[in-house]
């Protein structure tokens, strides 16, 4: 794991973090949300972090949507960072296409690109920067329940 001393099975410094680089072949989304599920159980573990169930599939979820229009829209190769700062997990996604997402309007009769939308939902904060080769997408999730915007998803927070 990148950027964490190990005292035995105890990472003693803070920022947690992990990254993976991807080219976009298939399955490369479903390893990065088993990336995601393995950095939140060793939070867990060896942080000690209160990590809710819910925080978990929703970094999971952000971090597939956010992989996904990389591999989709952008040519060569994508990263992902997983980075542990207090209370929440930021989820950072960099690709090489300069073109920035913007969610589109509401419509639920379209089929499909409503990622940017989920993603939006669901977190915390999201932000999008241009980069001197691609853009970098990062977005905060709280790992307490409480600490999610459940309210979007129509459940009381």
């Amino acid at each position: 794991m990148d950027g964490a001393a190990q005292t035995g099975d105890r990472l003693r410094d803070v920022p947690v973090r992990v990254s993976a680089e991807y080219q976009g072949r298939p399955g490369d989304i479903a390893r990065g949300r088993e990336l995601a599920r393995r950095f939140l159980a060793r939070v867990r573990a060896a942080q000690g972090a209160p990590v809710s169930d819910r925080a978990v599939e929703v970094v999971q979820l952000v971090v597939s949507e956010l992989l996904t229009n990389a591999c989709k829209y952008a040519p060569g190769p994508s990263l992902v960072d997983l980075e542990l700062t207090g209370d929440r997990v930021e989820v950072t996604v960099w690709d090489s296409q300069p073109v920035l997402p913007v969610a589109e309007t509401a419509d639920p009769g379209r089929v499909g690109r409503h990622g940017l939308e989920i993603v939006m939902a669901v977190c915390q904060s999201f932000e999008v920067h241009r980069e001197p080769v691609g853009k970098r997408m990062r977005a905060a999730v709280g790992l307490a329940d409480h600490l999610n915007d459940t309210a979007a998803l129509g459940q009381p927070a």
